[in-house]
């Protein structure tokens, strides 16, 4: 360990000057000091505070996990499970065994056949509902403990950059900082953004949301509803993450008490809204919350005793984007560089990819002093891939979102990259600690498809730019949505690259839970007919799945 005030510079002289302490910044601030990195973590605000994203998947701890083993941060490995988290850092946390969605028509009973779930299958049943404003402290905490040297309350005013030199950073209290290099990942308000212009206007997004939301108390669990009493979803929905579904938005529901181990009765609630179906007025957040229950009694029945224990937040159009994230000593990461929709919980998934790929380039340049844009491309390619992917896959399922056969069958789309995708990055770690070689995760960087969650796959990625380019056709309205449901439905029955035990062509198979009669007929398939590109890593992926279960991760 290095401390920040190294005999290499003066006290306010550093390598890197992190823009933002929360999850991005806490734990790039700890990779980054743990590898001797002289490292300053600003924040305009402090610890603990209110933060949404809190819905892992498999795709997150995955890569939790692989960022703690890569960059020999141990304190980060807790982090990569809910049993981790529940013992060693917080137990205000929830768990999270699947995805739910529930299917609505405002003024009809909700069919009980019009559900979707994904449950987590029980080998890599680590996700976790995260009570951010604990886990943000810890990383944060962490960072500090490598000698990240930290700087709260404390807003950046004005910035300086020398491409041969590095920059200059000014605050508000009149301070003056100095860094080789600068990552910003603060928000929406990015200083970098700002300063340089960066932000697209309009944004390139084809998705149109805005949100409300806030932390509940007495948010009833679902599964005891009327509504749900001839539900056949697999695991109970207060078990997971929850989606109420309509034409027009969502409303997640993310209980963190909802395992006997919890300490917290709260409830995270969200309800997301195209704003050019339900335009934004004055209307009070609390007063807009009430008439949408009003119009959705079999919601309206999980929120019989419900009451905010903070006030509501209420945004605009949560869409932007950057048309430039990295510059001349400097990277925009997270929601610094953009922000599509909390549907399917991506955000963190994102955020790690950035962290994992920025992280080893700033320790290399710190250690032989070369800070050239250069070295840094790849975060251009990887964070603009990552904003396109989630925008089409966001903005199919709003289109998706009125009709739910459309719904449905958009619905697998997301299903493929959530459990592929995880395959990938399995298999990735599974031959780091079998070798010891990091040049395996360089590798997964050498990509025709930057920002997918399964690049290695032609398949996957034609599939999921036809299913955006049938919706943008239904958006048009030149494709009725049951012709585009179909033409994805026979895509995913066609596709060479997903195991047809699976049945995710079958219009049918609304609910997914990897048995293991599922997973051995998928073994067998994997060794005879998978693609090269997808059955050896499904191999290697189990492989080290088991072998986590039986070290106890």
């Amino acid at each position: 360990m290095q401390n920040s005030r190294g005999a290499r510079g003066r006290a306010d002289t550093y390598d890197v000057a992190i823009l933002g302490a929360g999850m991005a910044g806490g734990m790039l601030g700890a990779v980054l000091a743990r590898n001797g990195v002289r490292v300053l973590l600003l924040d305009a605000g402090t610890h603990p505070r209110f933060a949404v994203g809190e819905s892992t998947i498999p795709y997150t701890s995955g890569m939790t996990r692989l960022i703690a083993d890569r960059y020999r941060v141990p304190e980060l490995k807790p982090l990569s499970s809910h049993k981790g988290i529940s013992r060693q850092v917080s137990r205000y946390c929830g768990q999270k065994q699947n995805f739910g969605f529930v299917y609505h028509r405002e003024g009809s009973a909700q069919h009980p056949q019009e559900i979707n779930q994904l449950v987590v299958p029980q080998a890599i049943r680590t996700e976790t509902h995260l009570f951010r404003q604990d886990v943000d402290a810890y990383l944060f905490h962490t960072a500090v403990k490598y000698g990240a040297e930290p700087l709260l309350n404390t807003r950046v005013t004005d910035v300086d950059i020398d491409p041969e030199s590095g920059a200059v950073l000014r605050t508000e209290g009149g301070r003056e900082f100095r860094a080789s290099y600068i990552v910003d990942g603060s928000g929406f308000r990015s200083p970098l953004a700002e300063k340089f212009a960066l932000r697209e206007t309009p944004t390139r997004a084809r998705t149109h949301s805005r949100s409300l939301f806030t932390h509940m108390i007495g948010v009833r669990p679902f599964d005891r509803a009327p509504a749900a009493a001839r539900h056949d979803q697999p695991n109970p929905w207060h078990h997971g993450t929850l989606h109420h579904v309509f034409d027009g938005g969502w409303l997640w529901v993310i209980p963190f008490d909802n395992h006997a181990d919890s300490l917290n009765p709260l409830c995270s609630v969200g309800l997301t809204l195209d704003p050019r179906a339900f335009p934004k007025d004055d209307t009070p957040p609390q007063a807009e919350f009430d008439a949408f229950l009003g119009r959705f009694p079999e919601i309206a029945w999980q929120f019989q005793d419900a009451r905010t224990v903070r006030p509501w937040v209420s945004t605009g159009r949560l869409q932007y984007s950057a048309k430039q994230v990295v510059g001349d000593r400097f990277c925009l990461t997270s929601h610094a560089a953009g922000f599509i929709d909390a549907l399917y919980s991506r955000g963190l998934t994102n955020t790690m990819e950035i962290v994992n790929a920025l992280a080893w380039r700033l320790i290399a340049a710190a250690r032989d002093g070369d800070w050239s844009t250069e070295r840094f491309a790849y975060l251009e390619t990887l964070q603009q891939g990552l904003f396109d992917f989630h925008d089409d896959l966001v903005y199919s399922s709003f289109v998706g979102f009125r009709d739910y056969e459309l719904w449905n069958a958009v619905n697998r789309t997301w299903m493929l990259g959530t459990m592929l995708g995880n395959v990938m990055l399995e298999d990735a770690y599974y031959r780091f600690t079998r070798s010891g070689d990091r040049s395996v995760f360089r590798d997964l960087e050498d990509s025709a498809h930057p920002g997918s969650p399964l690049p290695v796959s032609p398949g996957f990625n034609a599939m999921s730019a036809l299913t955006r380019d049938l919706c943008v056709q239904v958006d048009e309205g030149s494709l009725a949505p049951r012709e585009a449901a179909r033409r994805i439905l026979e895509c995913v029955r066609q596709a060479d690259f997903i195991a047809p035990s699976f049945r995710l062509g079958l219009r049918d198979t609304r609910c997914f839970n990897m048995s293991p009669g599922k997973m051995a007929k998928n073994a067998v398939w994997c060794r005879r007919d998978a693609p090269e590109e997808i059955g050896g890593r499904m191999i290697n992926a189990s492989k080290g799945l088991v072998r986590m279960r039986l070290m106890g991760g």
